[in-house]
C-alpha cells in the first residue's frame, strides 16, 4: 500500500482556507444583497438576476448546514456560483451598454475613448456588476477540492478496492 501524499505544500492548510472563504462569501453575498435592495434593484426583470441568484445562495448554504452537509447540497451551491459568475458579467455587459445608450442620446456624435470614458464613468456603475462574478468566484474557491467531495469518491470506489483485493488473493 502506498502512502498517500499530502493535499498542500506546507502552507496555510485547506481546510483553514475554507473556513475563511465561507465568512468571506457570506458577508459578500449579505452586503450586495442588500445594498441592490436598498437601492431599488428591481424594477426591470433583468435587475432581479442577481437579487434571486444571492437569495438562492444564501438558501442552497442555509441547506448545506441543516441537512448536514451533503454534496449534492454542495454542487448546487457550485452550480449558483457559476451563474454569479455569469450574471457579473451579463451585468458588465448591461450596464455599460445602458450608458453607452445614454452617452449617445445626450450626444449623438460620440465616438471613440470619449464615449468609452463616460460611458464607464456614467450614470449606472459599469463595473459595479463584478461584484456578483466576486461573489461566485469566492464560492467556487470554497468548493475546490472540498473534503465532502473526497469523501464521496473514496466511498465511490470502495467497492472497487475489495474487487482488487480479492484478485490478488
Amino acid at each position: 500500500m502506498k502512502p498517500e501524499a499530502p493535499d498542500h505544500d506546507g502552507g496555510a492548510s485547506p481546510g483553514l482556507i475554507q473556513r475563511l472563504l465561507l465568512p468571506l462569501f457570506l458577508l459578500g453575498a449579505i452586503g450586495t444583497l442588500a445594498e441592490l435592495v436598498l437601492l431599488g434593484h428591481y424594477e426591470e426583470i433583468w435587475q432581479l438576476i442577481p437579487l434571486l441568484l444571492l437569495t438562492i445562495s444564501l438558501t442552497v448554504v442555509a441547506m448545506w448546514f441543516i441537512a448536514g452537509r451533503p454534496g449534492a447540497v454542495l454542487r448546487v451551491f457550485q452550480f449558483t456560483m457559476l451563474l454569479c459568475l455569469v450574471a457579473g458579467a451579463l451585468g458588465i455587459y448591461l450596464h455599460y451598454d445602458s450608458n453607452v445608450e445614454f452617452e449617445l442620446e445626450m450626444n449623438p456624435s460620440a465616438r471613440g475613448s470619449d464615449l468609452v470614458w463616460n460611458s464607464l464613468t456614467g450614470a449606472m456603475p459599469a463595473l459595479a456588476p463584478g461584484t456578483m462574478f466576486q461573489i461566485g468566484l469566492v464560492g467556487l474557491l470554497y468548493t475546490y477540492r472540498h473534503p465532502v467531495f473526497r469523501s464521496q469518491s473514496k466511498n465511490a470506489g470502495a467497492p472497487l478496492e475489495k474487487l482488487k483485493k480479492n484478485d490478488e488473493i
